[in-house]
């Protein structure tokens, strides 16, 4: 009889509102009683069980979801910064390979407020030897004063500097991995030899010149770091017989993000012979490879989600049997199937709210704390999860964005709201006189 005086009483709006402090229009009594039952010390313990554990597991299951998009957000921008510290936001360049007044269309795109640098280039081919050692290579040439304006190579330098680059020297900085390939160091002698050769009786004869190493960096991409040499600007345009003209200007932006809308307003601009185009189509692939595997691993890591939420189903049908007799006494005190339908579905739909709330806060302070917690978790087991001596980058980076941080907790309700539908529909199919006939 007790259980049918609440059960009255909560179909008795005004004392019980009263009570709460709470006015008849704020509150209706299906909100009210879906949290009473979810108050209540429940009879059958394992339904709170089951209960627990749906919470538990929406919870980790946005953690991780949390985490591991932002580790790979992080990885997206370390990368990112790594390859456009070598490589240019926005690259003009001339047919043939060749442009002649490089200065002109520098002066030209420095008339973009966007654009914050400028720097020429050439770019060719060679064979670099030392000793026994012989290794193809890209010959990169600069202006050095100019190239660290547009590029960060000089903050990546393991040996010399990049100002050591005098023209008429024929001073040479390779990439680490290209160094010790040939087993040189910084001031050691290299073989440059040019595909363009010498035209002479005996017939064509390779142009080939010594450079002395002057510096060595190491941005961390094996792309560069092993087939990359810089020269000075001049040097290079001798030894390819450019004379005045080079391969093309690169351009640094204050937002890289812009540098395809740049380069589009940038060709629209200059001669037809002239080419621009930016960092997100000379690496297009990677990007791409990069955002396909972010997105393959939400939806695999959505699906830890998706089969907590609908344990929520597991918990309402059977806290819909244990309930059937209490349903029954609200059908025949006047509660429509409705009412019925949303009493579950609060029940249900707060099982959802604090699984993804308490996800995504442990989620976030996860993501904000990689750093600290990776570390200790390595230290803990006794091993590197990403040994130096192996990977490039050793260290865990993280980005946590809000984007994704909201993307997660609505999808995360969302299956919550949708795994209460069948047994809050259920509870409302109850005939009272069949739950009430054993009573």
């Amino acid at each position: 009889m007790g259980g049918l005086q609440t059960l009255v009483s909560l179909l008795e709006p005004t004392p019980v509102v009263q009570k709460v402090g709470y006015s008849r229009d704020t509150v209706r009594y299906e909100l009210l009683v879906g949290l009473r039952y979810t108050r209540a010390k429940r009879r059958n313990h394992f339904i709170s069980f089951i209960s627990a554990i749906s919470m538990a597991g929406i919870a980790l299951g946005v953690a991780a979801l949390i985490v591991v998009l932002s580790v790979m957000n992080g990885f997206q921008k370390e990368l990112r910064a790594r390859i456009l510290g070598v490589a240019s936001h926005v690259q003009v360049s001339g047919a043939n390979n060749q442009l002649a007044d490089w200065q002109a269309v520098a002066q030209r795109a420095l008339q973009d407020p966007r654009v914050k640098a400028a720097a020429p280039f050439v770019n060719a081919q060679a064979m670099l030897a030392a000793g026994q050692a012989v290794r193809g290579s890209v010959v990169r040439g600069i202006l050095p004063e100019r190239e660290e304006q547009v590029a960060e190579i000089g903050l990546h330098m393991r040996a010399g500097r990049l100002d050591a680059l005098k023209a008429g020297e024929f001073g040479i900085v390779l990439g680490a991995e290209l160094a010790r390939a040939l087993g040189v160091l910084t001031g050691d002698k290299v073989a440059l030899i040019a595909p363009q050769g010498l035209v002479t009786p005996a017939g064509v004869i390779p142009r080939l010149k010594q450079f002395t190493v002057v510096g060595l960096f190491e941005v961390g991409m094996y792309e560069y770091d092993s087939g990359l040499a810089l020269v000075h600007l001049q040097d290079a345009q001798k030894l390819y017989q450019m004379g005045d003209a080079v391969s093309g200007v690169r351009l640094r932006l204050d937002d890289l993000f812009a540098s395809r809308s740049v380069a589009r307003e940038l060709m629209a601009t200059m001669d037809r012979d002239i080419f621009a185009t930016d960092w997100t189509r000379s690496h297009a692939n990677f990007f791409r490879a990069v955002e396909i595997e972010k997105r393959v691993m939400f939806i695999i890591l959505l699906l830890i989600v998706a089969v907590a939420a609908f344990n929520i189903v597991s918990t309402l049908v059977m806290l819909v049997t244990d309930k059937q007799a209490d349903i029954a006494i609200l059908r025949t005190l006047g509660a429509a199937p409705a009412s019925i339908v949303q009493i579950f579905m609060v029940q249900g739909a707060l099982i959802g709210i604090i699984g993804t709330c308490v996800g995504l806060i442990l989620g976030v302070l996860i993501g904000f704390n990689v750093a600290t917690v990776v570390p200790f978790i390595e230290n803990l087991l006794g091993f590197k999860f990403l040994a130096k001596d192996i990977y490039y980058i050793s260290d865990l980076p993280s980005d946590v964005q809000l984007a994704d941080v909201t993307t997660i907790g609505l999808v995360s309700l969302a299956l919550s709201f949708v795994a209460t539908l069948y047994p809050s529909w259920r509870a409302s199919r109850v005939n009272p006189a069949e739950a009430l006939r054993y009573e």
